[in-house]
């Protein structure tokens, strides 16, 4: 019988990582909402679908290397991988898209390397770059902001019928990276994509998500440092490189605050315990990394919006960063990094 791999601290009671996991999806109640009311059911279409992709794959390969079903599947990780995942997505994105971005996520992102508490990358964000490498257009077909109905969704996501012509738009970080010859001002009076202050639509769902990570830092589930390093660093480099409403601008730092998935990554993303930095100092530089990567791939790269390629680079630099800021040990002068031959 395989015996399941419990780790300290062994109290009585709740599972932590289930009451964490349950208060992470209760978090993201505000920005489902702010998606659905904006963008029409295909992001509860999206959720659903998603979430039992995520469970399905999980308990295969659960059953694959022999570990007792039920006592993995109730720690709701999966579920939560599954919800950020669903949340990145296009509402009404075809049916396979998010099976193979759920698929990738929860085997070579999380199973792969042993399951929850080993992965080295973030697996939401794994599989968003798969399926966003191999099939972009699927992955910028957005709906315009209460265009779509159910039933025209439905056949879309199932491929029986295309959504008609104008439902589907740009977003604002789309506009303004292929942007030539508008100036901001004039961009923001001429197309639809933008709002009063970022993208259109999307300014609300970064403000529902913000209020969610509110709640997740009221409860203590995560500390400040990797979301305000983020933020700062995200305003400081946009502040810095702005040029006003020039034809050749990057956009303002509250239209990069408030545009993309800057929320999204900043509470839910780059707070993961697991991919990223451990010590308090860690979080900060992490976040950091992680907030002018974002606006670097987003002013100079090849994608409009950067921040599962930002949180992926810096998942690879959380080994060095931990490293580096190792804190010093209770009775030590200094942190210990190492020991030599012979000691």
């Amino acid at each position: 019988m395989a015996l399941p791999r419990i780790t300290s601290p062994h109290a009585k009671g709740a599972n932590r990582t289930q009451q964490v996991m349950l208060q992470v999806l209760l978090a993201c109640v505000p920005g489902i909402l702010a998606l659905t009311w904006l963008f029409g059911a295909g992001t509860l279409i999206n959720l659903l679908w998603a979430g039992a992709c995520a469970l399905g794959f999980e308990a295969a390969i659960l059953a694959l290397r022999q570990r007792p079903l039920g006592f993995f599947l109730k720690d709701y990780s999966a579920l939560v991988t599954a919800v950020l995942l669903a949340l990145a997505l296009p509402p009404y994105s075809p049916w396979w898209l998010t099976l193979i971005a759920t698929g990738f996520a929860i085997v070579f992102g999380k199973q792969l390397y042993g399951g929850l508490g080993q992965n080295p990358f973030n697996p939401a964000m794994l599989g968003y770059v798969v399926v966003l490498i191999s099939f972009p257009s699927e992955m910028t077909s957005w709906p315009a902001p209460q265009r779509v109905g159910p039933v025209d969704g439905l056949l879309h996501i199932f491929g029986i019928a295309a959504l008609p012509d104008g439902w589907a738009q740009a977003t604002a970080l789309d506009v303004l990276k292929i942007n030539q010859s508008l100036t901001i001002d004039e961009l923001w009076t001429q197309h639809p994509a933008f709002g009063r202050f970022g993208g259109a639509a999307i300014e609300a769902v970064n403000l529902a998500f913000l209020a969610g990570g509110l709640y997740l830092l009221h409860k203590r589930l995560f500390s400040w440092h990797a979301p305000v390093g983020m933020l700062a660093a995200l305003t400081l480099m946009s502040l810095v490189f702005w040029n006003g409403s020039g034809s050749d601008s990057h956009g303002s730092p509250l239209f990069h605050l408030l545009s993309g998935a800057t929320m999204l990554g900043a509470f839910f993303i780059v707070t993961d315990p697991v991919s990223g930095a451990t010590s308090n100092l860690g979080r900060l530089l992490f976040g950091i990394g992680v907030g002018v990567l974002v606006y670097v791939i987003r002013a100079w790269g090849g994608y409009p919006d950067g921040v599962a390629f930002a949180v992926l680079l810096m998942n690879l630099a959380a080994p060095t960063i931990d490293y580096y800021t190792r804190p010093r040990t209770y009775g030590h002068r200094k942190p210990t990094r190492g020991f030599k031959l012979g000691e």
